[in-house]
């Protein structure tokens, strides 16, 4: 098992003391800062936009996930009752409980389905958190001819896209920038993983004898998984394990032979909704402050 852990989030800072101090290089002209500015803010403002809009995207995935994760629990719990239930005048019924049975084990598959749709789901918006978090330079594209034009990829190696660490808008610089995108998405990271820790336990439930090999770690839990993960940086030789934010604890998935009470299955649950890695508090302040800067309500 791998011990990999992610690096501690950064810690709070002011927006001003995001800003670079560093005076821009003499060989960039007044003409080119006055040519890349307005290119920069529109890649700002449209690339802030997505990330907004991948939040958004965020909670109604783990909102459906919840709910389907909720299904899964109720009708497993239902399962592992049917068969000491008294069914009073509906006794006399050839098969009741074998029918009420099956019911609720179709149920239960259709749930599990959907809540690893819903993780699929997340998976896919951290990634997009990630491709656009590190789309947040603008560089000058000399191949374009005569006419300047712009480009999120790197054309020269003198060019470092942030066209010497001046403020983009007013205050801050494309630095200051990344490092609130950065800090926002290790939040998702590590809220996946452990969201991963949740669906793994909740797609093994069975009522079945004997009790199915509890899924590994290590393993796919839908096809593709592990190539989105090393989009993420949360995969090597396999998925990083999920930590808390609070305590910087490891959880490591523990395999048991008995399967889960309902208190656990609750806990399980309410972790999910809690969303205990994301910062909500923290997230909003980092939106908040580049919704002013860039001049855009988030």
């Amino acid at each position: 098992m791998s011990n990999s852990q992610f690096p501690p989030p950064a810690s709070p800072s002011p927006a001003t003391s995001l800003a670079s101090s560093s005076p821009s290089p003499a060989s960039l002209s007044s003409s080119s800062m006055r040519l890349w500015r307005p290119a920069a803010q529109r890649n700002l403002r449209n690339q802030w936009s997505k990330l907004s809009t991948c939040r958004q995207q965020w909670l109604a995935a783990s909102s459906g996930g919840k709910s389907h994760a909720t299904s899964l629990v109720n009708a497993y719990l239902s399962q592992t009752f049917v068969p000491t239930m008294k069914f009073g005048v509906l006794s006399d019924m050839v098969g009741i409980k074998d029918k009420t049975l099956n019911k609720l084990s179709k149920q239960q598959s259709s749930y599990r389905i959907k809540l690893l749709s819903s993780y699929k789901e997340m998976v896919g918006v951290v990634v997009e958190m990630v491709n656009v978090s590190s789309s947040l330079r603008c560089y000058m594209k000399p191949s374009s001819g005569s006419i300047i034009q712009f480009s999120g990829s790197k054309e020269s190696c003198d060019d470092a896209g942030d066209c010497g660490g001046i403020p983009v808008f007013n205050f801050l610089n494309v630095s200051a920038f990344e490092k609130m995108a950065d800090e926002l998405v290790e939040m998702f990271k590590r809220e996946v993983m452990l969201k991963r820790l949740i669906v793994m336990e909740l797609v093994s439930l069975s009522c079945e004898v004997p009790q199915p090999v509890k899924p590994s770690w290590s393993a796919e839990i839908y096809h593709g998984e592990f190539d989105d993960l090393s989009k993420c940086s949360l995969y090597s030789i396999e998925p990083i394990l999920p930590r808390l934010r609070e305590d910087n604890l490891g959880i490591t998935p523990i395999s048991h032979t008995h399967q889960p009470t309902s208190e656990v299955l609750q806990i399980y649950l309410t972790t999910w909704l809690a969303e205990v890695n994301n910062d909500t508090h923290r997230i909003d302040e980092i939106l908040a402050t580049v919704g002013e800067e860039i001049k855009l309500a988030f």
